[in-house]
């Protein structure tokens, strides 16, 4: 099954994209995902060789342009009437012409009051018109999937075909070109109008997904091993490149520090300016600048491998996806067009029957129902604001992973945080250590026995503890495997990570080494330190650590408890050391000593009462996360965390956590003010029209208005303050 990612051109909204989806899977296309603001088309295509030339052609057939990626850079011709605008501006003379022939009576233009003058007035228009409206109408309603220019073409076509027939009999009472004229010149205008309001949501995303070329400082060796620096564009770097980058300069690509150490800027990412501290082995990200200081690298990912080009995918993603307020716009969407046909078929009938008014006044009312109908804002509601949102998070170093998350922090009332790592900076210490019995405060040894034995005991138990916590990805072990870095490495026959335990080997003696918490054995009666060492089946040591809690943490609790939302912490750490950081913070409640299914076991447990955050980032956190209502990881988390969770803070911290909630919010908010003001304006223009209070043209300026009302509105969240 192969993932296909093509962009399509001719979308103005959630209508286009429900044609799109629906052709696709008709087709046997597996997990659509179709984007009416981007522009997005992604789907699994079944190993069949011609599926691809039929699906393009089906898409083509329906009147958008399959642009595929491969291609996309190739230089395309202008094609005459190419664009929206171009044929807007193509209809409006011979549409203002007949306007003033209609109208222009008092002002002398009697010879414009001739039908076939009008009739060859109009005929470019309507000629224009239906090869765009009339061609995908009829196209979609092969496909049996009626989309909104099958209003538009019906429309336009009666006023057309009806004033013909008076042209042909001489009755000027029934001539109505101007009408047809200016039916489709508006909407040309309004899909402008669409196009160009949508576009603008795009924005960020567009702003991330520009690959800028930059000169890069590429690093060779001669055959003497003489250092050689010369420039490259970034894009013809390879993984494994030797780079320098100086004070100043812009990070080429994805990659490690070898040697030297730096201040980074990494806006991009995190949209925090404030520089971090960047050391050997560090990874610096692609885009971002070097405030100060001087580093060699090597190139670890390039293109889309790379950390941002994973972000803006993830990002399409979500902008795919619908949340469930979404699902009865699109129900209702899918019937909306035969449901309008019918409604101006009994506008007709009524109008003409009961009402007695002339069949031309009838025939206006069933004309203005058709044009001023619009299932684009129904569609256009949830995209529009959902990429304004995501644009806007993705500024702020917040990236939401799930759509759907957006519309669930509405209802939020608790909120769970992991303790190391999430609360706390996860940047560790060793404070205190016990080796076989002597007390040691960090290195320096405390007891009064300094004999060689009692030493070389002290440097074989910190080879143990760093050869078993060099394989482990948790926080706490990466800080000791740091600290206790040394070349003296056990090689073990077997090693492993027993989740909510710790680490477990077994050298080429068949000797089991274990370190973890007081779990690891019943016998322990003082469980007050963080990590305990046992060879076979005696304790050869603990260790305890120190860990600080992150600035920002006060002021993420404090929010949490100004909006009634109740903090819990849920902890594989022992009970005092989760109290002495819940007590600090002032957090409701407080759950230790929990094994990763015990964690998930209480997430179940809380999400039943009541929709539940998660905050983490181990991977004893994975499965809570899953299982959470909403689930928050850092970006500095372990992947599996971050692949579990619906939103991802960039920034390495808390404290776009409230921004990130209220964000959510705001955007559900407005997706829903669309949806109301959708369903309204239709509720509403509907009889109005069939009324006769609206008439055909101001029903087609009404009907391209009504989607730019719901963009700008959309448009509002790029500005709305957020606490």
């Amino acid at each position: 099954m192969e993932t296909i990612n093509w962009k399509v051109e001719g979308m103005t909204c959630g209508n286009c994209a429900l044609s799109i989806n629906k052709v696709l899977s008709k087709q046997g296309m597996q997990k659509v995902q179709v984007n009416a603001v981007t522009g997005e088309v992604i789907f699994d295509n079944p190993d069949v060789i011609t599926a691809l030339d039929t699906a393009r052609k089906n898409i083509a057939d329906l009147g958008y342009k399959v642009v595929d990626e491969t291609l996309a850079n190739e230089p395309t011709r202008k094609k005459f009437l190419g664009t929206y605008l171009d044929k807007f501006w193509f209809c409006l003379p011979f549409t203002l012409i007949l306007m003033v022939g209609h109208w222009g009576m008092s002002f002398g233009f009697h010879f414009l009051h001739n039908a076939w003058l009008q009739m060859a007035i109009c005929l470019p228009v309507f000629v224009v018109g239906m090869k765009f409206f009339g061609w995908s109408a009829y196209k979609s309603l092969t496909k049996g999937i009626p989309n909104m220019n099958v209003l538009i073409a019906l429309g336009a076509s009666a006023a057309f075909i009806y004033s013909l027939i008076g042209t042909i009999i001489g009755d000027m009472n029934k001539i109505f070109y101007e009408t047809a004229a200016s039916i489709i010149t508006i909407v040309f205008f309004g899909n402008w109008m669409e196009e160009y309001s949508v576009a603008k949501t795009e924005r960020a995303i567009q702003e991330m997904t520009k690959v800028q070329k930059v000169m890069a400082n590429m690093i060779a060796y001669d055959d003497a091993h003489n250092e050689n620096i010369f420039s490259v564009e970034n894009t013809h770097l390879k993984v494994g490149d030797l780079i320098l980058i100086k004070t100043g300069e812009q990070v080429p690509m994805d990659c490690k520090v070898l040697s030297g150490d730096a201040e980074v800027n990494e806006a991009i990412i995190s949209g925090e300016s404030v520089p971090l501290f960047k050391k050997q082995g560090d990874t610096l990200i692609g885009g971002s600048v070097l405030a100060n200081g001087t580093v060699k690298c090597y190139v670890t990912a390039t293109g889309k491998d790379t950390v941002m080009n994973g972000i803006v995918t993830m990002m399409k993603q979500a902008q795919g996806q619908k949340p469930p307020v979404q699902l009865l716009a699109d129900k209702i969407s899918a019937i909306f067009v035969p449901l309008v046909v019918s409604i101006a078929v009994l506008t007709i009938a009524i109008n003409y029957f009961f009402l007695h008014h002339t069949f031309e006044e009838s025939l206006m009312r069933s004309i203005a129902v058709l044009v001023i109908s619009c299932p684009c804002a129904m569609g256009l509601a949830t995209p529009a604001a959902i990429a304004v949102g995501l644009g806007r998070a993705a500024k702020h170093g917040i990236l939401y992973t799930q759509t759907e998350s957006m519309e669930l922090f509405a209802p939020i009332k608790q909120i769970v945080f992991d303790k190391t790592g999430t609360l706390t900076t996860g940047d560790f210490r060793i404070s205190e250590f016990e080796v076989s019995g002597y007390k040691l405060q960090n290195t320096s040894i405390d007891s009064p026995l300094s004999t060689l034995d009692a030493q070389l005991s002290t440097d074989v138990f910190k080879s143990i503890v760093y050869s078993l916590e060099k394989f482990s990805n948790h926080p706490i072990a990466k800080s000791i495997a740091k600290e206790w870095k040394t070349t003296e490495v056990i090689k073990w026959k077997k090693i492993e990570e027993i989740k909510g335990l710790g680490m477990k080997a077994i050298d080429k003696e068949g000797n089991i080494y274990m370190i973890g918490s007081a779990k690891i054995d019943e016998a322990i009666v003082d469980k007050s330190h963080h990590l305990y060492v046992k060879k076979n089946h005696d304790l050869i040591g603990w260790i305890d650590i120190a860990d600080e809690i992150r600035q920002e943490a006060k002021t993420v609790i404090a929010f949490c408890k100004r909006e009634g939302i109740k903090t819990i912490l849920l902890s594989g750490d022992n009970l005092a050391k989760c109290k002495l950081v819940g007590d600090a913070l002032g957090i409701d409640e407080i759950i230790a000593e929990q094994t990763p299914q015990q964690k998930l076991d209480t997430i179940e447990k809380l999400c039943r009462t009541t929709p539940t955050v998660m905050v983490g980032d181990g991977i004893n956190d994975a499965p809570a996360l899953a299982k959470a209502t909403i689930s928050i990881s850092l970006s500095s988390a372990s992947q599996l965390a971050i692949q579990s969770a619906s939103v991802v803070l960039m920034n390495n911290g808390l404290q776009k956590l409230p921004m990130a909630m209220q964000l959510g919010r705001h955007t559900y908010n407005t997706v829903k003010g669309n949806l109301f003001w959708a369903f309204f304006y239709n509720i509403i223009a509907i009889p109005f029209a069939a009324a006769g209070l609206f008439t055909p043209t101001a029903g087609a300026l009404l009907m391209g208005l009504s989607d730019v009302v719901l963009v700008i509105n959309s448009l509002r969240l790029n500005w709305k303050k957020v606490r």
